[in-house]
């Protein structure tokens, strides 16, 4: 479906995604935190377990589940921070510009 200037009908139509990058961003620093945290905080039972292979398997152990955790918290952060930025753009937001008659608009519902 191509999108069309609701004011002239043009279909020359620019999308501003201001708000879905900016919720990536946050949702990305903020999952990317809390995965960390939660990895850190995993980590003494995770110090237990490593504790059989000796204090490498505890460093590594540790050190692994941060990354993991900061990696699959970001990913998740982003996604969620992505969606919730995509609705403000599509309903809250005029991001949209009629390249023809500088109208600008938001999506209808």
């Amino acid at each position: 479906m191509s999108l069309q200037c609701p004011r002239c009908h043009s279909p020359k139509v620019a999308s501003f995604h201001h708000a879905m990058k900016i919720g990536a961003a946050i949702g990305t620093v903020g999952g990317a935190a809390r995965g960390v945290s939660a990895a850190l905080a995993g980590a003494q039972a995770g110090a237990l377990v490593g504790a059989i292979a000796g204090p490498v398997g505890i460093t590594l152990g540790s050190v692994s589940g941060a990354i993991l955790g900061g990696l699959a918290g970001g990913v998740g952060g982003c996604a969620l921070g992505a969606q919730l930025g995509e609705s403000l753009d599509r309903h809250a937001l005029a991001n949209n510009l009629c390249l023809a008659c500088n109208h600008r608009f938001n999506l209808p519902a």
